[in-house]
C-alpha cells in the first residue's frame, strides 16, 4: 500500500530541485560522518597501535560490511513506505553513532561504532534515489542525481577541512575535558563536532513532501507490493546488465575510495604535508576536482541520453575510468607536491564522473517497485568491494608488498593501474545488455 503523504509534484520544477538539496544536505553529513577517518589515520594507529591494514578495517570494512548487508532489507522497507521518514530515522542513528565513535576505547570499541554508522547510512541512497527518480523527468534524471551526490564530494572535502583545522587544535591540545564525557584524546573530538550536527538535517528531511510513485510496472510485479520472489525474478530477468554494470563500477569505485581514504596520507609520507595542511589541502581539492567531475558527469550522461544513446550512463563511466587511469598509475612515480596535486586533482576529477550516474542507470532499468531494492543490491556490491576491499588492498600492498609505509604512493597507483582496465572490460562487455533493459523499462513510464 502506499504512503498517504504521497503527493503529485510537477516533474523536474523548483520543488523538485528543493529537495534535492535537502537530499544533498543529508549526504553531505553522511560523508563527513564517513570520510573524516581518512585524516585520522596517524593518531589511531599511535592510540591503538595498529598497523595500516588494521586500520584500513575500521575505515572500510567495519563500515561496508554492514552498510552492504542492510541495504537490501532496508530498501524493501522504502520501496513499500515513506522513504523520507525512513531517511530521517536513519540520519538520526548514523549521528548517534558517528558521536560514539570520540568515546571509543580501542581496537574493537571503535569497529563497532564504525559497524553502527553503516548501518544508518545504508537506508539514505537507495531511498533517496528512488525519491529523486519520482521527482524527475529522465531527460534531467543524470544532473538531479550528481547535484545530489555533490554530497559526497563537499560531504569528503569538508571532513577533510574541517578535520584538518580540528585535528590541528585539538592534536596541539593533547587532551581535551568534555562535558558529561570526561577526559578524550584529541581525535575523538572530531567525531563529536561531525556527528552531532547532522541531528538538524533530520528535520529538514521530514519537512520534504513524499512524492508520488511513477514507473510502476504492472505483470512481472504487483503494484501493491513486491515480493522477494518478484525482486529476484527481475534481477534474474537483466542479470547480464546487471551484473557487469555493478560489478565493473564497485571494481572502479575500489580505487576511487581508496584514493579518497588515503589521499591525505599520501600528501603526509610522500611529501611531508603536516596533518592539518594534508587535511585542508586534500578537502578543497575534493570539493573543487569532485565537484566539477560530478556535474560534468551528470551532464554528460543528460546529453547522450537525451540524443537516444540508451546506454549513455556507461560510456561516461568508461570515459571516467579512460581519463583516471594514467593519472593515478602517475601518483606513484611524481617527486614533487605540484605534480603530485595535479595528478590527485585530476584523478578525483575523473573519478567523480559516475559518481550520480552508476546508480542513475539502475533506476533507468528497474521498475518503481524495485528501484530501492536493486539500487541497494549496487551499494551492497560497490561497498563490500570498493569500500570493504579497497583501502585493504592499498593498505596490503604497502604493509607486504612494498614493506613501507612510505610506498603508500606505489600501493595506490598498483591499485589502480591493475584495477581500472579490468572493470572497464567488464562494463565493455555488459553494454548490449543494459542498453536492452534500458529500452525495455521506457515501456513502464
Amino acid at each position: 500500500m502506499a504512503p498517504a503523504d504521497q503527493t503529485p509534484i510537477p516533474r523536474s520544477g523548483f520543488y523538485a530541485w528543493y529537495a534535492v538539496i535537502i537530499l544533498m544536505l543529508a549526504q553531505t553529513v553522511s560523508f563527513i560522518d564517513r570520510m573524516i577517518m581518512g585524516l585520522l589515520v596517524g593518531p589511531i594507529r599511535q592510540s591503538f597501535d595498529i598497523s595500516d591494514t588494521q586500520y584500513s578495517l575500521l575505515a572500510g570494512f567495519a563500515f561496508a560490511i554492514f552498510y552492504s548487508i542492510m541495504g537490501i532489507p532496508l530498501a524493501r522497507i522504502a520501496d513499500r513506505s515513506s522513504r523520507k521518514h525512513l531517511i530521517a530515522i536513519a540520519i538520526t542513528f548514523w549521528s548517534i553513532m558517528t558521536t560514539m565513535c570520540g568515546l571509543a576505547k580501542g581496537f574493537t570499541s571503535l569497529f563497532l561504532a564504525r559497524i553502527g554508522v553503516g548501518v544508518g547510512e545504508a537506508v539514505l541512497s537507495p531511498a533517496a534515489y528512488s525519491i529523486i527518480t519520482d521527482y524527475f523527468e529522465k531527460k534531467t534524471l543524470a544532473r538531479a542525481l550528481s547535484v545530489y551526490t555533490l554530497g559526497v564530494t563537499i560531504g569528503s572535502g569538508l571532513a577533510y577541512v574541517i578535520g584538518g583545522w580540528v585535528v590541528t587544535i585539538a592534536m596541539s591540545a593533547g587532551s581535551v575535558v568534555l562535558p558529561l564525557v570526561g577526559e578524550r584524546e584529541g581525535w575523538q573530538l572530531t567525531f563529536f563536532l561531525v556527528g552531532l550536527p547532522g541531528l538538524l538535517v533530520t528535520f529538514l528531511v521530514l519537512m520534504i513532501k513524499e512524492p508520488a510513485r511513477r514507473g510502476l510496472i504492472q505483470g512481472e510485479v504487483s503494484t501493491s507490493g513486491v515480493s522477494l520472489g518478484d525482486a529476484i525474478k527481475f534481477v534474474i530477468s537483466r542479470k547480464r546488465a546487471l551484473f557487469t554494470h555493478i560489478l565493473g563500477v564497485s571494481l572502479f569505485v575500489m580505487v576511487v575510495f581508496s584514493l579518497n581514504i588515503w589521499g591525505p596520507e599520501y600528501l603526509m609520507r610522500t611529501f611531508e604535508f603536516s596533518r592539518g595542511d594534508a587535511g585542508r589541502t586534500f578537502g578543497v581539492l575534493m570539493m573543487v576536482a569532485g565537484t566539477t567531475g560530478l556535474l560534468t558527469g551528470g551532464a554528460l550522461g543528460d546529453r547522450w541520453f537525451a540524443r537516444g544513446i540508451p546506454d549513455a550512463y556507461s560510456r561516461v563511466i568508461l570515459l571516467s575510468m579512460a581519463g583516471m587511469w594514467p593519472f593515478v598509475v602517475a601518483i606513484g612515480f611524481v617527486s614533487t607536491p605540484a605534480l603530485g596535486l595535479i595528478c590527485l586533482s585530476v584523478a578525483v576529477f575523473f573519478s567523480a564522473f559516475q559518481g550520480g550516474i552508476a546508480g542513475g542507470l539502475i533506476q533507468l532499468m528497474a521498475p518503481n517497485q524495485l528501484r530501492g531494492q536493486t539500487v541497494a543490491l549496487y551499494f551492497l556490491v560497490a561497498n563490500l568491494v570498493g569500500m570493504g576491499l579497497g583501502p585493504t588492498v592499498v593498505a596490503s600492498a604497502t604493509d607486504f608488498v612494498f614493506h613501507s609505509d612510505a610506498a603508500l604512493n606505489k600501493s595506490l597507483a598498483l591499485c589502480g593501474g591493475v584495477v581500472i582496465p579490468l572493470a572497464g572490460l567488464i562494463i565493455l562487455w555488459g553494454l548490449p545488455a543494459i542498453r536492452k533493459a534500458v529500452e525495455e523499462a521506457k515501456t513502464w513510464e
